[in-house]
């Protein structure tokens, strides 16, 4: 009985119990996809940075500072953008 209420009100404000759940991501999902990306970003500018400076220290460190500090602005950026409305 609650729960015939619950659905009702749900599909009576134009929503299905299914579309409620899948318009807004996890935090465990965010951070997935955040460290995914970021593993191929990071590899991305160590190969771009050894070709350019030709040294591999010089590479691996700038590709290790850009893959921390990325990696926090995506994540705050793909949480911010689940909070917009527009589009879903």
């Amino acid at each position: 009985m609650i729960i015939d209420s619950v659905l009702s009100r749900q599909v009576k404000a134009g929503k299905s119990v299914d579309e409620s759940k899948q318009s807004e991501e996890k935090i465990k999902r965010s951070l997935a996809k955040t460290i995914s990306w970021r593993v191929i970003g990071t590899l991305d500018t160590l190969l771009l940075s050894w070709l350019i400076t030709g040294e591999a220290t010089l590479a691996f460190t700038i590709a290790s500072v850009e893959f921390a500090s990325k990696m926090v602005l995506y994540f705050f950026h793909e949480r911010a953008w689940n909070n917009i409305k527009w589009g879903k």
